[in-house]
């Protein structure tokens, strides 16, 4: 079972208990991730597997940040996509810059009534709700480097592996973080 911590930005419990209820015990949801966000996600993850693409979401990155989504094609192509659930979640993370050192694509994900034009135009962009997502902007391509790609691939590959193994034996030995 995995045990969800309280948001500690969250108005009230009710609203935990919303996020829990809504999307089930969601390895999404660690308590930053607003309602919106985790929907984003959600219906972004479906538009990608639609596409192909298999998903990892929070995964870190060799920089020390953390990627809302990462998504891996058949050919070992690496798209980026970056959750932001309002204008001011936009502007007040600045963080994205530093992904595209780590993907092939870079692409931003929101909801429908966030608006369009404060995405920069040299990324994709999803806009999705908890049910499916569109692309509305393909994502430009900038191929990674062949050692970054293996780093890359090796990361997606340990922590799809390590999550798959914490739901089989939760107990077991894992590392809490991954």
């Amino acid at each position: 079972m995995i045990v969800l911590a309280a948001n500690p930005c969250a108005p009230s419990p009710a609203c935990h208990v919303e996020r829990v209820s809504k999307f089930g015990e969601s390895p999404l949801y660690d308590g930053r991730q607003s309602v919106t966000a985790l929907a984003v996600a959600r219906g972004s993850q479906r538009l990608l597997t639609s596409l192909g693409r298999s998903c990892v979401c929070e995964l870190p990155l060799p920089s020390g940040r953390r990627a809302d989504l990462v998504a891996l094609a058949d050919d070992g192509e690496i798209w980026i996509v970056e959750v932001k659930s309002s204008v001011a979640d936009f502007r007040a993370d600045q963080k994205w810059q530093d992904y595209r050192m780590h993907c092939d694509r870079l692409l931003f994900a929101t909801a429908a009534d966030v608006p369009r034009h404060i995405f920069p135009d040299d990324a994709g962009l999803i806009v999705a709700d908890e049910f499916g997502a569109d692309l509305v902007r393909e994502p430009p391509e900038h191929r990674l480097h062949a050692a970054t790609r293996k780093t890359m691939l090796l990361l997606f590959a340990r922590a799809a592996a390590h999550r798959l193994q914490r739901l089989a034996d939760p107990h077991g030995p894992y590392a809490a973080e991954v």
